[in-house]
């Protein structure tokens, strides 16, 4: 079957037939180096893309020129919509992270798509509903909780695995000091802690959850 090349993860592992066969007929290839850029904030928006292999991460800038990290996508991930229903300019960076094989669509091809099978618009609407739900829960961490809970989320989401895998997560302190709006001091000081307290562990710029539910315990806010 033509759609077998596509992951049958993240987004995509629910989506209808009628997308995943526009991914394979009318999308083109695109590599990305590590550190390449996809698209930087405030470029024109033309496309929709989906994530076949490799990390990429998402990104904004303050008003101050301060970078904040906001997520890391997997395979699977689709991801370029909102410019579908809000034609205008690109709301953040993407970057490669790792070595990165996607698939891309012009946004008039997809609505040409759309006119022809109307069923297409529920998976577009339910990726743009996901998203708005995420971002949502990424504002309220972000301006109700403190420093540690909201690295303890972070950490957790980043390093979802399959259950009995051990999450790791090869990012720098000052890196994901980024994903969560704090100074790299104030990540390393928290983490020093949970390191003694035997939750987590580090060497040479990765992370590894050794302790999952005692996160989980620091991830929430009852436990604050």
């Amino acid at each position: 079957m033509l759609t077998d090349n596509l992951p049958k993860t993240g987004f995509l592992s629910e989506a209808s037939d009628t997308l995943l066969e526009m991914l394979m007929s009318l999308a083109t290839e695109v590599k990305l180096d590590t550190g390449a850029v996809l698209f930087e904030q405030g470029d024109e928006a033309r496309e929709l893309y989906a994530l076949l292999s490799g990390v990429l991460e998402i990104s904004v800038l303050s008003l101050d020129g301060r970078k904040l990290a906001l997520n890391m996508l997997h395979p699977g991930a689709l991801f370029g919509e909102i410019a579908l229903f809000d034609p205008g300019e690109r709301t953040a960076t993407v970057t490669a992270l790792e070595p990165c094989v996607l698939r891309r669509v012009r946004y008039d091809d997809v609505l040409d798509q759309v006119r022809e099978e109307p069923d297409l618009a529920i998976d577009l609407i339910h990726l743009a509903g996901q998203r708005m739900r995420w971002m949502d829960r990424q504002l309220n961490d972000q301006v109700f909780l403190p420093m540690p809970t909201r690295l303890a989320r972070k950490i957790l989401y980043l390093t979802e695995r399959p259950e009995g895998e051990v999450g790791t997560l090869a990012l720098s302190q000052s890196e994901l000091a980024e994903f969560v709006g704090a100074t790299r001091e104030a990540v390393s000081k928290t983490l020093s802690i949970w390191k003694k307290m035997g939750v987590v562990d580090s060497s040479r710029g990765a992370l590894m959850v050794v302790d999952r539910p005692a996160l989980q315990a620091l991830a929430d806010p009852d436990q604050i």
